[in-house]
């Protein structure tokens, strides 16, 4: 029996899906996974990259497509490595994260989630403030084990509860919010 979903979610990383399919469940929204390996655009701007990234995403789907596109913004690194997170982080890693810190670990990890389809687009960011912790802590992906998000003291490798509360998580329910009322609106 094949599975009808809501909207898909491009990306060529299926952590990212994972989350993203754990938090809409709970807003009652059935994504599926359209694996793609999308093109980024150099730019300093985390918006004006998703949407572009939304638009090729569509343009390759041909269904309605949410795409998600977030950076980890280091304050004392004047917001570095922000939308070029990926390749730092494959390039130097967490360690390299590390290496270059000193005193000031201010951070925040920032989303956009980018929704189009054959009439709409929208894109609904979301941020969360935190720091960056002196070793790495837990065995998730990404930046996961160097981030420890405010009034908290783990980072977000540590957290049962991190899709309850990270930057993705607060994009996703705005984009949910929205999108749920675009339903209705339709009926």
């Amino acid at each position: 029996m094949q599975q009808s979903f809501d909207l898909f979610f491009v990306s060529s990383n299926p952590h990212k899906y994972q989350e993203a399919k754990k938090i809409l469940q709970s807003f009652g929204i059935n994504l599926g996974f359209f694996k793609y390996e999308l093109e980024e655009i150099q730019s300093s701007s985390l918006k004006e990259i998703a949407s572009k990234k939304a638009v090729q995403a569509f343009q390759k789907c041909k269904k309605p497509i949410i795409i998600e596109d977030d950076g980890l913004f280091i304050d004392s690194l004047g917001g570095f490595p922000g939308p070029y997170s990926s390749y730092v982080f494959k390039t130097i890693g967490n360690k390299g994260i590390l290496q270059l810190l000193k005193q000031n670990r201010k951070a925040k990890f920032v989303s956009v989630i980018s929704f189009c389809d054959d009439k709409t687009f929208k894109s609904f960011e979301a941020k969360i403030d935190g720091i960056i912790s002196k070793t790495q802590k837990g065995a998730r992906w990404g930046y996961d084990p160097i981030f420890i998000p405010k009034n908290f003291n783990k980072t977000f490798a540590q957290l049962d509860t991190k899709n309850d509360l990270s930057h993705r998580y607060k994009a996703l329910k705005k984009f949910s919010n929205w999108y749920l009322n675009k339903l209705k609106s339709n009926d």
